[in-house]
């Protein structure tokens, strides 16, 4: 899978990464405090009778949602950028962008669950570092919604390994 680094720490949406996107998305707006608009509906539009805590409250919510929305498209792939309908909020946004590529997270679920299984050690790298790929492996397994328990990492990493360095000596 291939993500694409945009300098800034942050990757963009290239349609097969969207829980990392999602995760990513909600970690830097929820830390500007610009996630309000995720998680609660748009207010009813202020009018002279609101109260001020009212018409804080919409203006909070509009500048999330705004912003939210901006750094959304700001962190999508061009080509997938283009296909998406016009939407004037950032949860939906993010809903949109969802429904139409968790059928690629479910693929990635599969393609990783199948190079874990299949994965030999053949010497053109360290038994180590096998065993950090496979557990990195298992990592985004999990965080895809697919956990690989423990004891069966570890079945996978025996099985990697060359029959010849598994046999008893004796």
């Amino acid at each position: 899978m291939m993500l694409i680094n945009t300098g800034d720490g942050m990757y963009r949406f290239n349609g097969l990464n969207f829980s990392d996107w999602c995760e990513q998305i909600k970690l830097h707006l929820g830390v500007l405090d610009l996630d309000v608009a995720f998680y609660s509906a748009k207010p009813t539009a202020i009018t002279k009778a609101s109260s001020d805590e009212e018409k804080s409250y919409y203006k909070n919510w509009d500048r999330s949602n705004r912003l939210g929305l901006m750094f959304m498209r700001m962190n999508i792939a061009g080509n997938i950028k283009t296909t998406l309908s016009k939407i004037e909020s950032a949860k939906e946004l993010l809903k949109l962008v969802e429904e139409s590529f968790q059928t690629a997270d479910k693929s990635l679920v599969g393609t990783l669950m199948g190079t874990l299984t299949t994965m030999k050690f053949d010497g053109s790298r360290t038994m180590h570092k096998l065993v950090i790929e496979m557990t990195n492996i298992a990592a985004r397994l999990k965080s895809l919604g697919m956990e690989v328990e423990q004891n069966f990492l570890v079945q996978f990493i025996i099985n990697s390994l060359p029959t010849e360095c598994c046999h008893d000596p004796n």
